[in-house]
Order: structure tokens, then sequence, then C-alpha cells
């Protein structure tokens, strides 16, 4: 059974144990990894064609290989002018290669074949050629392990026998040459005929590990008599197994078989219980088997042997001596689901370890590995999950692995969903494991961004996590993210609405520096096209709500936004918004808010001092539109805008003195109690405003807003009062000879609240 304690020192850093929640921490080399692959020219001289290695460096073995995995590992493509970093075998060593969807050429690959490599794995390298076969013969004397997976076509098999290179290799009675290769991985080769494989394997006596897996024209497969010491066969979804079985069963040193489908229309035997039964006897030393997806199973009738009964007929003669291993997934007549099954580790999908050991099992499986994963999105949706730890594990892997394979990013992701909701705080403790949940959601929504689906499971999850908090350090990647899924996707679609809302929540609560940044990727645009968008269907839905919160938030103290506004014309649209939507509280709210931040900019309040611009600021006094909020931010828009005196006020109409009048008195008539829907970070725009003595009316308005803010919300204003000079401030202002009296009472009645509150921490 699976523990649940961990206590597994094989644990490797940065990876949750596969048992338990637990982690260790990131280290720092890992950080240093990372910081290359994303700024390369740390060990490169700069170059406009090919990365190249410094000179005087030299880098052993461990670090050249670390640097191409984490490279591969990426979203950034293994090219031409990564590999040309190891293109000197005196500087720099490698000795395993693994590359997966890369876009390498022939001559990389000769590039790292000369460093005398032990192990090679490509797959999904499409670029590669026939070429790679002379390439290969000639440095592969050290070779020990060769795969080649789907999508590299480096073998002629589909025109053997035709071309001249084909016949060539006919008459050299060999493909390649590796005299120490023990293990070799071919999948997904289709061939003309067998003879392909007959010459592949002969001169390759040495294996001990052969995968066929999705070959197919293999043959009778007698051609693999001499393969005295193979241990490990992986047959899985090759056709007519059947005739195969004979020349199986003279493997007799395997100890792993794997002869499981996927397809439907295979692995549907006459006689199964015979014919696993002349496996198993035939190969005795076999410790792990995997019949799943065929009929081999039998129907379960079970057979009692020397006192030990075993629901598997064909298997009856290993009751007392039971497998390590047995895949059982998809078996006719649901043979995971019987009792006396003679293994100790079982891949079904009878119940969560079940599926979890499948899902170990066919990692590199996609077909397999999908049905995998929505068993495993329905127990975390329907059930309590024991090993959670290992679940996620798993998820996260198989996101890693598959990362353009739609249905594998869909059910990781709603896994993803069910695991951080259901993990609570515990979660919010470890910032490593949050970290590559993020990026693996982050890597899938990327590659799937015009998936509705993945887009949404994607942004579910997000909203699970802390926002900005737990999504700062990739920040940048998330934002373009958010801001394709409210441009790209589809109108008034699900995810634009949560898009804008992750939006509108980072925009919120980041600082000045990233709210630039949100305005340099192109919040502003996006949010003034959706205004527009609404504006010309006549459509106010909290989307359009939202995106002038969004552009409220990301504006504030932000000069450089507010300006992007401007440009922008968001100022036409605030007016085609207050025409067509004039009853909207929330709409009118979130537009003044925005108003209020540019209003804030001296350099900008130039270009709201129009007649039509003042005639509204001053009708919206009166407004009455959630509670105060609309009539506070507009006197306040018009208080900056009259801070810098009387001759910036251009205008005739509305005049400058009629405004401010009618701006005292919205301010009399507001209740000092309110609550209010507002968060200032800092008061020094407000605390401008208190020493504007040419205008009192400025003073008025600033001074109210401290008093009402330090009456409702002492904790958090009081300090900040103090903590900007707000106090000295207000002294000055109560002793000077031409401030109003209201004014100065005003004044008192914020300095009253925060020896109020300094006393309440002190008592």
């Amino acid at each position: 059974m699976l523990q649940n304690k961990c206590r597994h020192s094989a644990v490797l850093p940065n990876e949750i144990c596969p048992f338990c929640n637990t982690t260790t921490p990131e280290t720092l080399l890992d950080i240093c990894f990372d910081y290359i692959n994303k700024h390369p020219e740390t060990i490169c001289t700069p170059s406009s064609e090919n990365l190249q290695l410094m000179d005087g460096l030299s880098l052993p073995v461990e670090i050249c290989e670390r640097l191409l995995n984490v490279r591969n590992n990426s979203l950034t493509p293994v090219d031409s002018s990564f590999i040309n970093i190891f293109k000197n075998t005196d500087c720099t060593r490698l000795k395993r290669v693994k590359l997966r969807q890369t876009e390498i050429q022939d001559q990389d690959l000769e590039m790292l074949l000369k460093h005398n490599l032990i192990e090679l794995d490509l797959s999904l390298c499409p670029n590669l050629t026939s070429n790679c076969i002379e390439h290969l013969s000639n440095h592969s004397s050290s070779l020990i392990s060769l795969g080649i997976g789907e999508d590299t076509d480096i073998f002629p098999v589909r025109l053997f026998g035709k071309s001249p290179l084909d016949q060539e290799l006919y008459q050299k009675r060999y493909i390649f040459l590796a005299p120490n290769l023990k293990r070799l991985t071919l999948k997904g080769l289709h061939s003309l005929q067998s003879d392909f494989y007959m010459i592949l394997l002969y001169p390759l006596s040495t294996l001990t590990h052969l995968d066929l897996s999705n070959c197919s024209s293999l043959g009778n497969f007698l051609y693999t008599h001499h393969l005295v010491n193979l241990t490990s066969l992986i047959l899985y979804n090759v056709d007519a197994i059947e005739s195969k079985i004979a020349a199986i069963c003279k493997l007799t040193n395997l100890r792993h078989l794997d002869i499981s489908q996927s397809r439907d229309d295979q692995g549907k035997y006459k006689k199964g219980d015979q014919i696993l039964k002349t496996i198993v006897e035939c190969l005795p030393k076999l410790t792990s088997l995997d019949i799943s997806g065929t009929n081999l199973a039998g129907r379960g009738v079970a057979e009692t042997i020397n006192g030990s009964v075993c629901d598997i007929p064909g298997l009856s003669s290993r009751a007392n001596n039971p497998f390590q291993y047995l895949g059982l997934y998809e078996t006719s007549h649901d043979a995971c689901l019987r009792h006396d099954i003679p293994a100790k580790l079982i891949g079904g999908n009878a119940n969560e370890e079940q599926i979890l050991v499948a899902a170990l099992a066919y990692l590199d499986r996609t077909d397999m590995l999908q049905k995998v994963m929505n068993e495993l999105f329905h127990l975390f949706r329907l059930e309590n999950i024991e090993y959670l730890g290992q679940a996620l594990n798993i998820v996260l892997e198989a996101m890693s692995r598959h990362l353009h394979e739609r249905h594998i990013q869909i059910s990781g992701s709603a896994t993803l969903f069910y695991i951080v909701k259901g993990t609570g705080p515990e979660l919010h403790d470890d910032v490593r494991v949050k970290r590559k949940i993020i990026t693996t959601l982050l890597n899938g929504m990327s590659v799937h961004k015009n998936d509705d689906t993945m887009m949404r499971n994607g942004c579910l999850t997000l909203c699970q996590f802390r926002i900005p908090t737990d999504v700062l350090f990739d920040y940048e990647r998330l934002v373009n993210i958010l801001l394709y899924s409210v441009y790209g996707m589809a109108q008034e679609s699900f995810v634009q609405r949560i898009g804008i809302y992750l939006l509108n929540s980072l925009a919120c609560q980041v600082d000045g520096q990233q709210k630039v940044k949100l305005g340099e990727l192109g919040a502003i645009n996006r949010m003034i096209w959706l205004i527009k968008d609404r504006l010309e269907r006549g459509i106010c839905d909290d989307v359009l709500e939202v995106a002038w919160s969004t552009m409220w938030n990301v504006t504030d103290e932000t000069p450089l936004n507010c300006k992007k506004f401007l440009e922008q014309k968001g100022m036409q649209h605030f007016l085609q918004c207050l025409e067509k939507f004039p009853d909207r509280e929330e709409l009118l709210r979130n537009m003044m808010g925005l108003l209020g931040n540019v209003a804030e900019v001296r350099e900008l309040r130039q270009y709201l001092v129009t007649s039509e611009y003042l005639s509204v600021f001053a009708r919206l006094l009166d407004s009455q539109s959630d509670g105060i909020e609309v009539s506070y931010n507009a006197a306040g828009v018009i208080s900056h805008i009259a801070s810098d005196g009387p001759d910036v006020w251009l205008v005739m109409e509305p005049s400058r003195t009629h405004v401010l009048n009618k701006m005292v008195s919205a301010i009399e008539r507001w209740d000092i109690n309110s609550l209010r829907n507002i968060n200032y970070r800092s008061f020094e725009p407000i605390l401008y405003l208190v020493q504007v003595y040419h205008t009192p009316e400025c003073q008025h308005w600033a001074v109210w807003a401290l008093a009402n803010l330090t009456k409702v919300y002492p904790e958090k204003y009081c300090t900040l009062v103090e903590r900007e000079g707000g106090l000295s401030l207000l002294q000055e202002l109560i002793y000077h000879p031409i401030v109003p009296a209201r004014v100065k009472d005003l004044a008192a009645i914020v300095i009253e609240n925060c020896r109020k509150f300094q006393a309440s921490l002190e008592g």
C-alpha cells in the first residue's frame, strides 16, 4: 500500500513528495539556472545568430546537462542557437541528453553526438532527417540508451526498400551501429515491411530494454531470438500481438512485458485465458506485466492453486508468487475490480490507488493518460483524496510533459482547481508548490489561449490563490494572458468576465511600477476597446463597469497611465457612457474615481478644463448615486483643477466662483459618518490640497475627506495621516488667519480622531 507519512529520503529537491504534501525548498542552484535560461548572455557572448560560450569558461557535465534540461522544460524551445553553446567539447561536457518539442537540425544533433553521449532521447523533433543515421553510427560507440519518439523521423522507414539510401542500408545489414546499446525506444514508426526491424535489431545483441510502442508491421517478431539479454519488452498498441506470442515466449529472461492496448479494435483474443497462461508459464522471471485494454484477464472465474485463490484464470500459476506490478486498466469484464489479484501494485480504475499507479505508468502515453487524467479529475470532484501529494505531482508532470495535448491540459487544470480549492491555507504556506502550480497553469494557458475551456479552468484556479501576492513572480506573463482573454476571447463569454475581474484585482493591489507595466502591456487600450464595444451595442453590464474600475485602479498615482487614458480618447468615452447610462451608480462611481486620478496629475489637468467637462463635473456634485461617492469624486476633480489658481480656469461658463460655491454646498450636505467605497494608499494628493490657501474651497474638500475617513476607519487612516505629516499641516491650517471657520472645525475633528485612536492603542 502507498504510505501517507513522509519519510522518503529519495524525494528530489523541489519535488512534492509523491506520498504526501511535504516539499523541499527551492535551491539557490535552481534560481541560478532559471535566471541563466532567461538571460543566456550571463554566460554567452551576445551574437545575432548563435549563442556562444564566453571565452575562458569551462562547464562540467552536471552544469551543461542541467542547462539543457532547464531550457527543454521551459516554453523557450531548444534551437540551433542554444545548441551552439555546446559546440566546443573541450569547454563543455554532455553525457545524457533528453530533448522534446525542439527545433534542432541535423547538424545540431551531430554536434551533441560528438560529446560521446551515453544517453540520447529525442521526441517531437520534426526537423531531423534520415541524415542523422550516419551521425549515430559515427558517434555511438559509448551510447547505452537511445530513444526516438513521435514525430522524429530519422529512420527512412516509410520508403524502406525504395530509396537509394534504403537499399544501401539493406545491403549493409544494419541501420546504425551502437555496439554497447542496452536500451532502445522507438515510438510510432510505420514501416512497410518487417525487414526494417530485423535489420535494425540484428547488430544490437546487447539490448536489455526494447520499446516499440505504436510501431506497425513488426511481423512475427521471431527475428528477436538473438536478444537473449532482453529483460524489458514494451509492445504497447502494437497490432496482431497474437502472431508474436511464440517469439515473445522465447525471450525467457524478460522481467517486464507490456502488451497493453488503448485502441478498441485491438487486444481481443479468442482464447485470452490460454494465451495469458502460456505467456506467464514461459516467462518465469516476469515481475511486471501490463495487459491493460485487452481481454486476457478473462471473465473472472476464480481458481484455487495450493490454497491460494486467483480471480484471473491465466495468472493462477502466480497465485503464490504475485507480480510487483500488473496493468489492468480498462481490461474486459472489469478485471481490476476483482478481489484476488496476484499483484502488489495494480494499475486500474477501481480506486484512487489504482488510478494513481496507472497514471505513473502511462505518463508518456497521451491516449491512455487522457483517460486516467479524467478518472483522477472525477476522483477530486466527487471524493476525498488520500494521496494528495502524489496526485498533485502526477497532474503537474502530465501537464508539463504534454503541453500541447489539449485534453490533458484541460483535465489537468480542472483537477488543479479542486486541489487548490480543497487544500486551502495549507497550500498558501508553501511558496514553491504554489509557484509550480501557477507556472504549469500559465504554460498551459499560453499554449491553449484560444481554448475557452482551458482558459476558464486556468482563471478559476488562479482565483483560488492570493492575488496579487502569489502571482507576482510571473506577473507580466499573467497580465498578457489575461489581456488576451479580455480581447481575444468571445464577447460576453465567461472567460472574458473572469479575465477582467482578475485584471482588476491585479491592478487594485500592485505597486506603482507594476501599474505602469500594466499600462505598457496594453491594459488601458483593452479597457477602452471593451467600453467602445459596449457603447456601440448599447449594453451596460458588469464587464463595462469592471473595465472602468480596472482603469480607475491602474491609473491610481500613475501619471503615465492617466496620460494613456486621455490619449485613448477616454474623456469622450466617459461622456458617452454618462449620456447612455446616466442611472448606473456603479458605473458613475468608477468613472469619477478614475477622473479623480487624472485630476491629481498637474500636467494633465489642463485637458479637463473645458466648458463641457466642467459643466458635467458641476452637475454631478448634486448626484446622490452610490451614497456620496459620485458627488465626492466630482468635488475632488474640481478641487484639483481649482488648486492651480484662477488663471487656468480659461472658460466663461460655468464660472469658477459658481462651481466652487456649488461644491461647498454639496460638501455641507454630506454626512460625516458616511461609509465609504474607496481605498487610499496615500494621502499625498489630499494633503497637497490642504496647503492651497489661495482657494479655501479646495481645503474644505480635503479636510472633510480626512475627517470622514479618520472617523469611520480610524485603524487604517489615522496612522496614514500621521505618517505622512498631515497633523502638522492641519495645525498650521487651524492657526492660519484667512481659513474659514468651518474648515478649521473639520481640521480639529481630524486631529481629535487621531488622538482618540492613539489613546485606544496605548490604553
